[in-house]
């Protein structure tokens, strides 16, 4: 798999540990939450669609 595979994972990873971290706090803001909902989701389709995506070679 390619660097920038690895580098997305690693980036949906972290957020995916903030995300969990803000969402034990109770004074989370709601509005930040679903910003990185949003941007792990996104994450994900990018890691999807670079799965889906026929190897070079």
């Amino acid at each position: 798999m390619s660097d920038r595979y690895f580098a997305l994972l690693e980036r949906h990873q972290k957020l995916d540990e903030r995300l969990r971290l803000m969402q034990r706090v109770r004074s989370a803001d709601p509005h930040e939450i679903v910003r990185l909902k949003k941007l792990k989701l996104a994450l994900k389709d990018q890691l999807s669609r670079l799965l889906r995506r026929p190897a070079r070679g």
